[in-house]
């Protein structure tokens, strides 16, 4: 999925390693989270497939750079990999595996848990204010008209699911403090 998120970015604009890390830091990495040697990696690869071009820049006086350009072949896969029919619904959310056994576990640790949960999403709800400008920001810079509707949807996503999450880890302290309660 990365490689398909790297492909992604070049799409838009040919970028430089860099450029790519700080792209992927400033959207990507709200919902997909990758090391800087994980994306350094995945550009070999896709070099390896032809799905980029990297180009050769010496420079004075700075590092030499390479400059990656997605081809034909990697535009290609980028389609079909938005065209395959994976929903991208994961059934699998670890969260869930971990409650399912906190019974083991003391009530009190419990709860902490949910509150500590719940302060996790405020915070990342909070970081997601600062994102409608930098979608303005990276429209304008790419002229990218309704493909920022797309980025907007994302943060929206994020928004409400982080939303959910606070109100369900509230519940469930409710009830783990109503079962306390009850004895």
């Amino acid at each position: 999925m990365l490689k398909h998120g790297i492909l992604g970015l070049i799409n838009y604009h040919e970028m430089t390693g860099y450029e790519i890390m700080q792209a992927f830091r400033d959207s990507l990495n709200f919902f997909w989270k990758a090391q800087t040697s994980q994306i350094y990696r995945e550009l070999q690869t896709l070099e390896k497939e032809k799905w980029v071009e990297k180009t050769f820049v010496p420079q004075q006086g700075k590092p030499d750079k390479n400059i990656y350009s997605i081809t034909e072949e990697g535009r290609c896969e980028l389609l079909r990999w938005l065209s395959d029919g994976d929903l991208g619904i994961n059934p699998r959310t670890p969260i869930l595996m971990k409650v399912f056994f906190m019974g083991e576990r003391s009530r009190e640790d419990n709860i902490r848990y949910f509150k500590e949960l719940e302060a996790y999403c405020k915070m990342f709800l909070k970081s997601l204010e600062a994102v409608p400008a930098q979608i303005g920001a990276y429209s304008a810079f790419l002229h990218a008209g309704e493909k920022a509707l797309y980025w907007g949807m994302t943060v929206e996503y994020g928004r409400r699911n982080m939303q959910m999450c606070m109100e369900w880890a509230q519940h469930c302290m409710e009830q783990l403090e109503g079962v306390e309660s009850e004895k």
